[in-house]
């Protein structure tokens, strides 16, 4: 057995048992024990920042982590954007990356870097492999990393010859550390915050989002009468019908420090102190009030919804039933509006449906809109880096098993960034309908040109205009084997939608807005 085949056997022995690739001349023994090894599902992406999208988005919704397979150095820079966002997400994923033969790299050939380099910005755990007879042992530790709470990147360097040399031993699965327990001090004192003081914001994040968190933070919020928001950029909200009518902390400055000027104290569970996207002249960095007092129930890595059964004990507080938020939505009429979009979405929705949100400036008020619809699951960029809509919708829906409905609001300038995952739907058969908000402008940019107080002319709005010539989603789609049509009109919208939802496969809709 060579190394390569006892990474294979030790990530399914690890259950990791999904490889997201875009393979390379050093990764070729690698790709032969794919081959020969059977039980791993090797998913094909066109561009490394496909790939490592995929897996964040397959993290997110099958809650443990795939494998990725990139090309040496390079390869792993081209995946970085969106393993920052996976990093943001903290989703866990086994980065394998191919390397020169160990003997081979002191004659600095073309593809030689420097990749534990640029690994580490994006990974909490990494490693360069150095004997075939330990690269099993190394992926088990990998794959610990990688389930260690709430996940985190872990990336194995595999140099050729390490792969392609006998002596490799399987290894098997390592222990994986649960949830840190909540503490309970933070939680007395919580308690005690939210009984004694006013204003206080219960800030949620991470697993503090699921449904059954929602459950406990509605509890205690009630039994105190305060109130409870999620953060900016979360990587999986359960919203609809039976889960709270949550609002997110708003991305616009001005809005987000009026939306939290009232708040004395701020809880936090699984979540940090809202703060600026980015900085902007005369405008604070933090959104709250630099009065409030800031207390931590519980951390990333502690067990949020843990944490909220011991506060929801501590108080005593007795169960509530979250509020029904109305009759379902009707599809709206008329020309695309981002109220009308949502309303639509909300109505035809398939029960389970996960939205896949890169919509950028036309999305941020979608929320409200779609309380009433059925239960769903909401995924959301969260490191800033754009691109990650169509890759995180592909990896959600194969994390799904295949088996829901995914709805990619997808805005069309960070659309263009990986549309090569479109291929991937095709070839994996997969039920994704992306919907591309065809405004052909950078949208949000016009916005922050006025937010850091530039003064924009000819050549710079040239940079933001996306018209000459005008993308054809259409065409672009059909070319990567995926049906779809244009929409002008919220009716056109909502009957392409209802019959994407009807079918196992890809489709695109361009909504001109």
């Amino acid at each position: 057995m060579n190394g390569a085949e006892s990474l294979v056997h030790t990530l399914l022995k690890s259950g990791v048992d999904v490889c997201f690739a875009n393979p390379g001349t050093s990764e070729m023994h690698f790709v032969a024990a794919l081959d020969r090894i059977p039980g791993m599902r090797c998913v094909l992406g066109l561009q490394e920042n496909i790939v490592t999208g995929m897996a964040d988005g397959y993290f997110r919704m099958a809650e443990k982590p795939a494998a990725t397979l990139l090309h040496c150095g390079p390869g792993l820079a081209n995946g970085l954007a969106n393993l920052h966002n996976a990093r943001r997400a903290r989703s866990g994923i086994v980065n394998v990356v191919g390397d020169q033969a160990t003997y081979h790299r002191p004659f600095d050939a073309q593809l030689t870097a420097d990749t534990e380099g640029w690994a580490r910005p994006v990974s909490g755990w990494t490693r360069t492999a150095v004997d075939s007879k330990q690269v099993g042992a190394d992926a088990a530790v990998a794959v610990q990393a990688a389930r260690s709470a709430p996940g985190q990147i872990a990336t194995l360097i595999l140099p050729a010859d390490t792969a392609w040399n006998e002596g490799g031993q399987p290894a098997e699965a390592l222990p994986v550390p649960p949830a840190t327990a909540p503490d309970p001090h933070a939680v007395r004192n919580a308690a005690r915050i939210l009984r004694e003081k006013k204003n206080v914001l219960i800030l949620l994040g991470g697993i503090g989002l699921r449904a059954e968190a929602q459950a406990l933070a509605y509890r205690a919020a009630t039994a105190t009468n305060q109130r409870v928001l999620a953060e900016m950029s979360n990587a999986r909200v359960q919203r609809g019908r039976g889960r709270m009518q949550l609002e997110r902390v708003p991305y616009p400055v001005d809005m987000a420090i009026d939306a939290l000027k009232w708040v004395e104290h701020l809880i936090l569970v699984n979540a940090k102190a809202p703060v600026g996207f980015f900085a902007y002249p005369g405008k604070p960095s933090r959104h709250y009030p630099e009065t409030a007092e800031v207390h931590v129930l519980s951390r990333y890595e502690e067990d949020g919804i843990a944490a909220l059964q011991a506060l929801v004990d501590e108080l005593g507080a007795a169960p509530a039933e979250i509020p029904d938020p109305g009759p379902r939505p009707e599809a709206a009429k008329g020309a695309p509006t981002p109220e009308g979009l949502a309303r639509t979405i909300a109505a035809l929705m398939p029960e389970g449906t996960i939205i896949a949100d890169e919509s950028v400036s036309f999305g941020r008020g979608f929320y409200k809109e779609t309380h009433a619809a059925p239960p769903h699951d909401w995924l959301s960029i969260t490191g800033g880096a754009i691109g990650c809509g169509m890759p995180l919708a592909t990896g959600a829906a194969i994390g799904a098993g295949g088996q829901r409905r995914v709805i990619n609001l997808q805005a069309d300038g960070s659309g263009m960034y990986t549309l090569q995952a479109l291929w991937t739907q095709s070839r994996e058969k997969l039920p994704v309908t992306t919907i591309i908000l065809a405004n052909r402008k950078y949208q949000i940019l016009l916005g922050e040109y006025q937010n850091v107080g530039a003064n924009p002319g000819p050549t710079a709005m040239g940079m933001l205009d996306l018209s000459n010539p005008t993308l054809d989603w259409v065409k672009l789609a059909n070319g990567m084997g995926v049906e779809a049509a244009q929409a002008t009109s919220l009716e056109q919208m909502a009957d392409l939608l209802a019959q994407s939802c009807a079918q196992n496969a890809p489709f695109l809709i361009e909504l001109v807005i």
